[in-house]
């Protein structure tokens, strides 16, 4: 087999969906496994819908991702330029070689008149198509005289470059995916080539790009499975070697039907975007880890064919295969998304975490940033469990770094009996008497003095924490108290008690 060589090919018409992301991962994933090129091409055709910074976007995103550009644009490596806009030169010659060939030609209906012919046909309940039935009828190349055809085009008539779809033919299409695929060619339209502007359509640039590129696999979205005829044909037409097609499942609404959505993910609260694209939030900003992102939309329709959940970006590569991809769309989960940001960020450590919080929270909590940095990591060792993200941790730990200003209102209210307050002075007397303040120390000191008292822990422990906490949660007590430091815990509970 040549050299493995795939592209990816989005077009700059706004922020690149994560149905796109992962596109590109699949082909950077693919080309890899086999040694081979993963290409940019910036498919910018239609500049009617160019939007500025669209591209850098695209750049960007998969940097972050970690699945960069072998080729593309501002790293050519013999076959550029890589945006299509700067390649339009090269369309108009493929164009007339298929007319030549006998496998286009050239259109000059009128809007109006189409219009016209598909409003009739929806009058008589049929659809009007653009092919074998009727092309003959209509105002082209084929139906005029080679002189009225020169006539329009040095009149400066507008017109377009059709394909001209066979007629009476089964054509046998090949997806790595699906199968084969037979297709009626009676049932194509004669798709529009190439516009009197100079410009191609999708259709055109696309395989001629391929082609000049050396394109071996092209993988992409189940949407433009409608487009392998059209494809292939061209292929065919051109006497060229089509390359192998693989057409990915759909990325469906976490309810299952229907294709995921940017409104999906205003209405879910979760991103539908790698990064922050005007006011709609990305990942990268919601706190997700790349690695997070690059591992879950590989598990979106493709299956390892084990139980295993957890890849870097390595075990990916490695395991990768077309063959292992799903047919039928799969259902995107939020609260798995969640879960897979949960397990890298336990497999970070402390001391990455401990840079993170700091960087995400220390502009809102000088506490944090002005704090030791042994004292942060060990912070985040004691809470990191029950984050699934680094935006988390402030909400998880503010009591290592600043005494509670309020308290559970219900809990406390559960909690503090009248007796409590006697029971905290003694239980801050026992503290006060601990030299060598280590949690193992102190929690044997309390734990003797409970049972010596005959009093039950939950009558000492959820009052103690109330008051160190200010709510009933946080990592193991005495690993708190010795955190804090013996003077802070004597303060915090002397404070408790003034309020009860």
């Amino acid at each position: 087999m040549s050299k493995v060589r795939v592209r990816f090919a989005p077009s700059p018409t706004g922020p690149l969906h994560i149905g796109g992301v992962r596109t590109a991962l699949f082909n950077y994933l693919f080309a890899k496994k086999h040694e081979g090129d993963f290409i940019l091409r910036i498919e910018d055709t239609d500049q009617n819908r160019y939007v500025e910074g669209a591209e850098a976007y695209i750049v960007e995103a998969l940097n972050w991702c970690g699945i960069p550009f072998d080729e593309g644009p501002g790293k050519d490596k013999g076959f550029g330029p890589y945006r299509q806009s700067e390649r339009k030169h090269l369309y108009e010659q493929y164009a007339l070689a298929l007319i030549e060939k006998g496998h286009a030609y050239y259109a000059f209906d009128t809007s109006e008149t189409l219009d016209y012919h598909r409003k009739d046909h929806e009058a008589k309940g049929k659809t009007f198509i653009y092919n074998w039935h009727n092309r003959e009828k209509l105002s082209n190349s084929l139906s005029l005289s080679s002189a009225e055809v020169k006539q329009k085009i040095d009149a400066g008539e507008h017109y377009v470059i059709r394909f001209k779809s066979p007629k009476d033919q089964k054509l046998i299409l090949q997806d790595a995916i699906r199968g084969e695929i037979t297709i009626d060619t009676n049932i194509l339209d004669d798709k529009i080539l190439f516009k009197s502007d100079g410009m191609p359509t999708y259709h055109l640039a696309n395989i001629v790009d391929d082609h000049l590129m050396e394109i071996t696999h092209v993988i992409r979205g189940e949407e433009w499975l409608p487009s392998l005829a059209l494809h292939q044909l061209l292929y065919d037409a051109f006497e060229w070697k089509a390359p192998q097609f693989a057409h990915l499942p759909l990325i469906m609404k976490p309810v299952g039907k229907g294709k995921l959505s940017k409104r999906d993910g205003e209405k879910g609260g979760f991103p539908v975007f790698p990064l922050q694209w005007n006011d709609a939030t990305g990942y990268r900003e919601s706190g997700y880890f790349p690695e997070t992102v690059v591992n879950f939309l590989a598990l979106l329709g493709w299956n390892p064919g084990t139980e295993k959940e957890l890849f870097s970006l390595e075990e990916l590569i490695e395991s990768f295969s077309l063959e292992r991809i799903n047919k039928s769309g799969a259902r995107f989960d939020p609260e798995k998304t969640k879960w897979f940001n949960h397990q890298y960020l336990q497999q970070k450590s402390n001391s990455e975490l401990a840079t993170l919080f700091i960087k995400v929270e220390g502009d809102n909590h000088a506490e944090v940033k002005d704090s030791d940095p042994d004292y942060t990591q060990k912070v985040v060792s004691l809470i990191k469990e029950r984050a699934h993200f680094v935006s988390e941790f402030w909400e998880l730990c503010s009591f290592f770094f600043v005494p509670p200003s309020e308290y559970n209102e219900k809990a406390f209210k559960k909690q503090f009996k009248p007796d409590t307050p006697v029971i905290l002075q003694d239980v801050s007397e026992q503290i006060a008497s601990v030299e060598n303040f280590t949690s193992a120390n102190i929690e044997s000191t309390i734990k003797d003095w409970i049972a010596q008292k005959e009093l039950s822990f939950g009558k000492v422990m959820g009052p103690l924490r109330l008051s160190l906490v200010g709510d009933l949660k946080g990592p193991h007590l005495f690993d708190i108290i010795e955190m804090i430091g013996k003077e802070d815990t004597l303060a915090r509970i002397e404070r408790a008690i003034s309020k009860s």
